[in-house]
């Protein structure tokens, strides 16, 4: 019988985990296929970050923003004292960044460079 790196639970497939942790005063969510003590101390390695597929023309902003951001990332290693929990779920949802304080997504919006001056 299998355990998951961080439970007791037995699984047969390879469990899926949802990491939330702060980053830059902002909370993140993340899903990843391994979440296990990092060999570095004081850290938890997420391994296999877990993005959802765009599957129509409408793409989360905020998702994107991660995808691009964790790029090229084979392992990440995140100070213990940032995560607030670490889930092992049944599936996945959409890569978030919340506000620390309220818990409302920040979504970021695509701005052109230049901003016109407005008269008023």
């Amino acid at each position: 019988m299998l355990c998951g790196p961080l439970t007791g639970t037995p699984h047969m497939s390879k469990p899926t985990y949802k990491i939330i942790f702060l980053n830059h005063g902002k909370v993140y969510e993340l899903y990843a296929r391994n979440a296990d003590s990092s060999g570095l101390m004081g850290f938890v390695a997420v391994r296999e970050l877990i993005f959802s597929e765009p599957a129509s023309l409408v793409i989360d902003p905020t998702e994107e923003r991660l995808r691009d951001e964790f790029a090229g990332v084979k392992c990440l290693h995140i100070p213990m004292h940032s995560v607030v929990r670490i889930e092992e779920v049944e599936k996945t949802g959409a890569c978030l960044i919340r506000d620390r304080d309220s818990g409302e997504k920040i979504t970021q919006f695509p701005m052109s460079p230049h901003h016109p001056k407005r008269n008023d």
